[in-house]
């Protein structure tokens, strides 16, 4: 089975910058597509970025584009999260998940198959 490791979570103040990193084990992460998906308390899980099994294609949500950029290292069997221009609703838990290889932007957590277990993200005021 795929396990998924997030980390580079961490406390930043607002304007400042994170990378999260997720690293993938047990499945062959190049046939993967892989989103990050993010949950505040109270609020339901919501979308954040996609990226498709190659890198070539990446979608964001409306609320993060031009902000954060997805990317991925299928040599390293890594993906990534640039965060930039944090602010405090940009405070919640963080996901990476895996998908099968697709050309559609997978935005929906239902659609994913293994989620990691989160990292903390918390932007001050």
């Amino acid at each position: 089975q795929v396990k998924l490791v997030e980390s580079g979570g961490g406390l930043v103040q607002a304007g400042g910058s994170l990378r999260l990193s997720c690293a993938a084990s047990g499945g062959s992460f190049s046939s993967y597509n892989m989103g990050w998906f993010r949950q505040a308390p109270g609020k339901e899980r919501e979308f954040v970025a996609s990226i498709s099994w190659s890198g070539d294609l990446t979608w964001y949500a409306d609320s993060v584009k031009g902000r954060f950029t997805n990317s991925r290292d299928n040599a390293k069997d890594t993906l990534y999260l640039q965060m930039n221009s944090l602010r405090p609703d940009d405070t919640a838990v963080y996901y990476c998940a895996s998908r099968p290889a697709s050309l559609k932007s997978g935005r929906e957590s239902s659609e994913y198959n293994y989620w990691g277990q989160g990292t903390q993200v918390t932007v001050s005021s």
